[in-house]
């Protein structure tokens, strides 16, 4: 165990290497902004002197050229962004206090694992809610932290030292998805997270358009290790593997980048920049469909966001709301465009969720074929009738009344997504 002098020591150093850090990375932003800025002024001074009367296909040679560097201008703004928000983080790490760590320390000796340090991690408030929806608002949600190792081969799970620091803290822990689930023999440090207020079971449901053996259609869960749980339906332009790939593509881009800290606004407009520049050979671009819905475990809020997506619904009892957003899928406008034309990137809709609500995304091929029902209003009369049942269960009595309703017909891929939102504290 660090002693009460190595503490301040090891305190004052982590304070001049995050001086050190923060000073360089902003730094950093400067210079992407800067070279941004420069872009732009290129960009604007080539405008200028467009020359009259070039072919078409100059034309739409130099659209694509502008399109490509207005995508790189764009991300290099959000690189910015992301290091001037990463320099501004702070993190404190409080001691335990000694009887605490005495508790905690003799415990675990006796299980095997040994441990060298132990604190708790506090995030002062930001003064503002700018981050709330993206879960880096963690105000108030314990979190304790455990320098430690093993000296048993077989080991233990991280969720057993979980529990037991439940019992010895009085404090409801679970391990965070960012930290092993299996202590290890040499030294490391693992993070416990007070357990989220709301836990949400999953069910879907899904058919294939007629013809077709692959679908265009395709979802993704994912869960932070800050509360919030993320779930992501894409609909790939078209049918069949071409559409998969396109629909994957999508889902793999914004996994990776909201698992590395990224904003989810902030994700999309990378995702939406990377498309723009990509292309075949005959100019064919990804122009895929987003349906985002954020879910924050410990707040009890859900923020949904669309980018060309088909409606979602939020049942709660008896009563049923119908959530849409305007505008066209990825990979269609710039940055610029989709602010003039009132685009989607950045437009979202948030719900207070309470025990037993039900949240209900599906792609585009679910409501069209409710054509000769009423669409939307279709879907709202049927969720209003149906008693609350398993997510799963849920999901394919919804998959059915479509299918009777199309007489059979899958004349477009498919997918019915429902989450069922718990109050564990009930």
């Amino acid at each position: 165990m660090l002693t009460t002098a190595g503490r301040e020591r090891q305190e004052q150093l982590s304070v001049m290497l995050s001086d050190y850090g923060r000073g360089r990375l902003l730094a950093y932003a400067d210079s992407f902004r800067e070279l941004s800025r420069s872009y732009r002024e290129e960009l604007a001074n080539k405008e200028n002197r467009r020359r009259e009367g070039v072919s078409r296909q100059q034309v739409l040679e130099e659209r694509r050229l502008w399109e490509n560097r207005q995508a790189l201008c764009h991300n290099l703004d959000e690189m910015s962004q992301i290091m001037a928000r990463l320099a501004a983080e702070v993190f404190c790490l409080t001691p335990l206090s000694p009887r605490e760590e005495r508790t905690v320390t003799r415990a675990l000796k006796q299980e095997g694992i040994t441990v060298l340090d132990l604190f708790y991690i506090d995030r002062p408030a930001r003064g503002d809610m700018q981050d709330t929806e993206d879960g880096e608002d963690t105000e108030g949600v314990t979190t304790i932290g455990l320098h430690m190792f093993t000296q048993r081969m077989a080991g233990h799970g991280s969720q057993e030292v979980a529990d037991m620091l439940s019992v010895l803290l009085g404090r409801r822990l679970m391990v965070s998805v960012t930290s092993p689930q299996q202590i290890q023999e040499r030294e490391g440090t693992y993070l416990f997270v007070e357990e989220p207020r709301f836990v949400v079971i999953s069910g879907s449901a899904r058919a294939v358009k007629e013809n077709e053996t692959v679908s265009g259609d395709n979802y993704s869960i994912i869960q932070s290790d800050r509360g919030w749980l993320t779930v992501l339906l894409s609909d790939g332009m078209g049918c069949g593997e071409e559409a998969s790939a396109d629909s994957s593509q999508v889902l793999d881009m914004m996994e990776k980048m909201l698992e590395a800290g990224f904003e989810t606004d902030m994700a999309l407009g990378l995702v939406n920049s990377a498309l723009l520049a990509s292309g075949d050979v005959a100019g064919r671009r990804n122009m895929s469909t987003l349906d985002v819905c954020s879910l924050n475990l410990y707040q009890g809020m859900c923020v949904f966001r669309k980018v060309g997506a088909a409606a979602s619904f939020l049942k709660s009892n008896s009563y049923v709301e119908q959530i849409s957003l305007p505008g066209l899928p990825l990979g269609i406008l710039a940055e610029g465009e989709a602010q003039e034309s009132q685009g989607t990137l950045h437009q979202s809709v948030s719900r207070e969720l309470i025990d037993n609500d039900y949240i209900i995304m599906m792609s585009d091929g679910v409501l069209d074929a409710l054509r000769e029902s009423g669409y939307e209003d279709a879907m709202v009369r049927y969720l209003e009738d149906m008693r609350e049942q398993h997510p799963e269960e849920m999901a394919r009595n919804l998959l059915q009344f479509v299918l009777r309703c199309s007489q059979g017909r899958v004349l477009d891929d498919m997918t019915v997504l429902v989450l069922g939102v718990f109050d564990s504290h009930r």
